[in-house]
């Protein structure tokens, strides 16, 4: 679950601009490493905040590799499984690189990890679009308190909190800011 809303309420700054920026680049590097280089990846970000996440990653081996990397965006919303208790959710485009998924080292970038339920739901929708060879997780923020086994593979900063408490992820290209708060 991810409570990033445009203007949070003031909390305590866990991750700031810089530190979002060096997790970001080691998640990149440890992408690469478990890849053995940028052949076949393809990054999906899930809407909201894991598209620009994706996309800083992209940029981030593209400076290594030389190249640019595949990358996209999933909408997840129609296969959720609190839909019923959240019908407002509007839902996102989908969008995928020319040529999809299908035998690609797939990377689904997500900005908090909680229950494990929005990944359960990118999982249902991956398999509507194709057949990747594998499919991994990076994260900005792992929370914990799991609800089904799933795990992240590539994590920025493993974050152990209250299941009360609220973890805000702002954005610069969704929110003006780079920041992670605790409340």
């Amino acid at each position: 679950m991810t409570d990033a809303a445009t203007d949070p309420p003031p909390g305590r700054v866990v991750l700031d601009d810089d530190d979002i920026s060096r997790a970001l680049t080691r998640i990149s590097h440890e992408i690469l490493e478990r890849n053995r280089g940028a052949e076949d990846l393809l990054l999906l970000g899930l809407h909201t905040r894991g598209v620009p996440l994706a996309h800083r990653i992209a940029e981030k081996i593209a400076e290594v590799e030389g190249h640019p990397v595949a990358t996209g965006s999933l909408d997840v919303t129609m296969y959720r499984d609190d839909l019923r208790s959240h019908p407002t959710r509007s839902p996102h485009k989908t969008d995928l690189p020319a040529g999809g998924i299908d035998a690609k080292t797939l990377v689904l970038v997500d900005d908090v990890l909680f229950s494990g339920r929005t990944i359960r739901a990118a999982l249902d929708a991956l398999s509507d679009l194709g057949r990747p060879a594998v499919v991994r997780l990076a994260v900005l923020v792992d929370r914990g308190h799991r609800e089904l086994p799933i795990r992240a593979d590539h994590v920025g900063k493993n974050l152990p909190t209250a299941r009360a408490e609220r973890v805000n992820l702002r954005l610069v290209e969704t929110d003006g800011k780079d920041e992670v708060t605790i409340q």
